[in-house]
């Protein structure tokens, strides 16, 4: 208990620590950050612009900066990121984000658990049968796929399977003529929509987990305590499973959370190349049209969406291994 709650304190002052940081810069311009925002807008400076900064950043008014950061810090808890400047003019930025988050997370986050899954499942399997062709082939395969550069891979697929053999749709995450809904024909259409990016991204990802757990599970495997069990006669799949897999992902947990926390910035890449309107498209709209409220809200997402799975990761190798906790 003393373990999570010192996981959950150091979670909760690195998010106050980035909260304020978030508050500090706009106020570090010289000058008005407002008008200095507006200088590099294409669109040059209007008042209702301005106003709506002014409010975001808690300037233009006679408060003091205690009552302006507490102000702020209502905003944040209420969800209140002001409004779009650019990407989407006068549209709540929490309206535009949520609208975004379940594009990034049915594509990017289900890709990456599944490459997680998928690999880790296959480095175990190939450190067990060391020496067998399972061992010679899988492993190296996808580790060369690996570094093969995500964009050229998708515009490789796109070519192939949506321009030539024009079998896969390759652009938008559904059709522009088909309403969106909850029927079958929509959920279908998504689905063949995300079919490319999803293969690109879980072909560039997996090898990533299969090298890193095959390594590391014959690491494991040379314990004495994994010796002790197949000694004692111990079925092979419970000495593989229960002796040598629980210890060896440990370190992989690390990594996955890692992966898992930048779902919410989504893959820039990924839904740049195939136009997928997730989070990461969004990022990169907001910077290129010097959307400053939305792109203080999109890094916001993506500091907390890695704070809550660094704290997940620590509490769940606690679980499986007592020794990290420490005394407590």
């Amino acid at each position: 208990m003393r373990f999570a709650l010192r996981r959950l304190g150091f979670f909760l002052l690195t998010l106050w620590a980035a909260l304020t940081l978030n508050f500090v810069l706009p106020r570090l311009m010289p000058g008005n950050p407002a008008l200095a925002i507006l200088g590099k807008l294409k669109g040059g400076t209007s008042p209702q612009a301005l106003h709506v900064l002014e409010q975001q950043f808690g300037i233009g008014t006679h408060q003091n900066v205690v009552v302006q950061y507490f102000g702020y810090l209502g905003n944040v808890a209420r969800f209140n990121f002001g409004n779009s400047l650019t990407t989407q003019t006068g549209t709540s930025v929490s309206h535009i984000i949520l609208n975004a988050i379940p594009w990034t997370l049915g594509l990017v986050g289900v890709t990456t658990v599944l490459a997680f899954v998928l690999g880790t499942g296959i480095g175990i399997v190939a450190a067990w049968r060391r020496g067998t062709w399972l061992d010679s082939m899988m492993p190296p395969f996808f580790v060369i796929l690996t570094v093969v550069p995500f964009f050229w891979l998708g515009l490789i697929l796109i070519l192939i399977f949506g321009v030539k053999l024009r079998v896969l749709p390759y652009f938008f995450s559904y059709t522009y003529t088909v309403t969106p809904s909850l029927s079958l024909s929509f959920i279908g259409n998504v689905l063949e929509h995300a079919i490319l990016p999803a293969f690109a991204l879980l072909i560039t990802t997996i090898g990533t987990w299969i090298l890193t757990m095959r390594n590391t599970m014959i690491t494991t495997l040379a314990e004495d305590y994994v010796r002790m069990a197949r000694a004692k006669g111990l079925p092979g799949r419970r000495v593989m499973l229960d002796y040598a897999a629980r210890n060896a992902i440990l370190p992989n947990l690390t990594g996955f959370a890692m992966s898992l926390g930048f779902v919410l910035g989504g893959a820039i890449l990924v839904e740049y190349v195939f136009n997928y309107q997730g989070v990461g498209w969004l990022l990169l709209q907001a910077v290129q049209n010097t959307d400053y409220p939305l792109m203080q809200a999109l890094f916001l997402l993506i500091t907390v969406g890695v704070l809550l799975a660094i704290l997940l990761s620590d509490l769940a190798t606690a679980i499986l291994d007592p020794r990290t906790r420490g005394a407590s």
